[in-house]
């Protein structure tokens, strides 16, 4: 790592939905709304964006854990204000407090851990299972 990710740090991200971020089974009444696994989608990458300034050029950081509460929906075509503030960070592990909210309020929030990794040795890994 080039710096250790700060405790505190903040990254957000504004995703505005569109119709590809629906839950698959809108339609017959139900209406179109964000589904959940797009929302972690959104929380992952904004915790990712937040962190990748601290890491070396052959380095990721790959989501291990996520405990989520997802409280509202979101109608598609709203934008959804992720966030997501480093709260602890141990050896090659960061965790951070994750957030989304839309226009009329908090939508989700939980914890996300995220695995700093080198591209080299996960790559063999993969290659490894792949036979």
């Amino acid at each position: 790592m080039k710096s250790r990710p700060r405790v505190g740090a903040v990254g957000e991200l504004a995703i505005p939905t569109e119709a590809k971020h629906a839950v698959e089974f809108a339609g017959n009444g139900m209406p179109a709304v964000l589904s959940t696994p797009n929302l972690i989608g959104f929380l992952e990458r904004t915790a990712r964006e937040t962190i990748a300034a601290c890491l070396d050029a052959d380095e990721r950081s790959v989501g291990i854990e996520i405990d989520l509460k997802h409280l509202a929906p979101t109608p598609i075509g709203q934008t959804v204000h992720c966030s997501a503030r480093v709260i602890s960070v141990a050896d090659r592990q960061v965790l951070f407090q994750i957030e989304a909210r839309d226009q009329h309020g908090l939508i989700a929030r939980g914890l996300h851990k995220r695995a700093i990794i080198r591209l080299d040795k996960f790559s063999k890994r993969v290659s490894e299972k792949a036979r």
